[in-house]
């Protein structure tokens, strides 16, 4: 006898010892009614979002630090705002709370709240690796006008999935039982979001699979390859539970473990785009900005990015507009300040031993200097680079330019 049936029969609002009794024995599950397990599970999910948002804030106080400038803070940012959205949806889906009240709306916390927010989560990630895969591979720069574009995509796209469902009856969609305070949800509905998260997912393998060969100072494939897997893990359990258990929502230890899950995951990606800069920003703050910017150095334009450097060329990650014009004709990199300040400097000459950068050997080399000690191609305007390098792609890493343009 299918859900809705039974909420004909059985008269509105039993009482909460008969609900888990009528559950058992329609659906053959272990019925629990929301309880302190459940409170438990939203109290840690939540701590767990309040420990991503300190991370999140550190970093925004902190976003002078070139290694964490680099990581796209805003992206990463709404990226978690729709982190916390699908949690709030998780509370009404895997039945946490008594579905009365406000919270008795399935179709809006269901559908607007889970799967809406679920995709964002996805096309946001899909849009991040669409930024590295431009600039590393199609060697043309991720503008304010790319991102802007890329947002209005995600937004069209997870709003026509949910407006046309929101459209189809409720009785083939996501529809309320009242008698049972559950929300029913079809085995189609299932079907059909699930198959959606498999194709947004498997397009950004695609694209991790175009950044196998990126070996740049911000470890872009590395943590691409780690985000993949873990959501990898995700979708098969969430594959799993919601085709195989259909009425997990009613077993306390089923749909505790679905919303551990679901936040444990997408937190991990939070803390694998940026939790590295950040743990090296507060143990070895000086240390590891001066490696990052000698490596950036190395990974100069002769190696891994194959950029030309011919001073008269225009390369194709600096090609900012039809005219070729370059963004980076009005923007240099503040070496000399910004982070490392000139005490440090002249006690501490940050591209001081290591080979090619040794200062003394380098003063009467072929490498020309500056008063502060740093290689004067690191100064140089970015049209005529030594680090015109696509991992530059991060939203103002470098300062933005007189006509407001910028690389993501």
């Amino acid at each position: 006898m299918s859900a809705a049936s039974i909420g004909r029969v059985v008269q509105p609002r039993i009482d909460q010892d008969t609900r888990e009794q009528v559950l058992s024995s329609t659906f053959h599950v272990d019925a629990s009614n929301p309880d302190k397990d459940d409170t438990i599970t939203i109290a840690v999910c939540s701590g767990l979002l309040g420990l991503t948002a300190i991370l999140l804030v550190y970093a925004w106080c902190n976003y002078n630090y070139r290694p964490i400038r680099a990581k796209n803070l805003t992206w990463t940012t709404l990226i978690y705002c729709a982190t916390v959205l699908w949690f709030i949806g998780n509370l009404v889906t895997n039945n946490h709370v008594r579905l009365v009240g406000v919270w008795s709306n399935c179709k809006l916390w269901v559908l607007w709240f889970r799967v809406f927010f679920v995709y964002v989560f996805a096309t946001m990630t899909i849009v991040r690796f669409y930024a590295l895969d431009r600039v590393f591979n199609q060697k043309k720069p991720f503008t304010r006008r790319s991102s802007l574009v890329s947002g209005a995509v995600v937004i069209v796209f997870n709003v026509t999935y949910c407006l046309v469902n929101q459209l189809i009856s409720n009785s083939l969609t996501v529809e309320y039982i009242p008698s049972l305070e559950a929300c029913k949800i079809t085995m189609a509905f299932r079907i059909a979001a699930v198959s959606v998260q498999w194709v947004l997912w498997g397009a950004c393998g695609v694209l991790i699979f175009r950044l196998r060969n990126i070996q740049s100072s911000f470890n872009e494939f590395r943590e691409s390859v780690a985000i993949f897997l873990v959501i990898i893990g995700l979708l098969t359990e969430t594959s799993v539970t919601n085709l195989h258990y259909e009425y997990y929502i009613f077993e306390k230890k089923r749909r505790t473990q679905k919303t551990y899950v679901d936040v444990v995951a997408s937190v991990l990606v939070i803390w694998l785009f940026i939790g590295f800069p950040v743990y090296k920003s507060i143990f070895d703050r000086r240390n590891y900005e001066q490696m990052w910017l000698e490596k950036l150095a190395k990974e100069g334009p002769g190696n891994t990015y194959n950029i030309n450097s011919n001073p008269q060329g225009t390369t194709a990650y600096a090609k900012m507009d039809e005219n070729l014009d370059s963004g980076f004709n009005n923007s240099q990199l503040n070496y000399e300040g910004n982070g490392i300040n000139s005490a440090y400097m002249n006690n501490h000459r940050p591209f001081g031993d290591p080979d090619p950068f040794n200062i003394e050997s380098g003063m009467s080399a072929h490498v020309p200097y500056n008063d502060n000690l740093l290689p004067m191609a690191l100064c140089n305007n970015m049209h005529n680079p030594l680090l015109n390098s696509p991992s530059l792609f991060a939203a103002s890493y470098m300062d933005s330019p007189s006509d407001g343009r910028h690389v993501l």
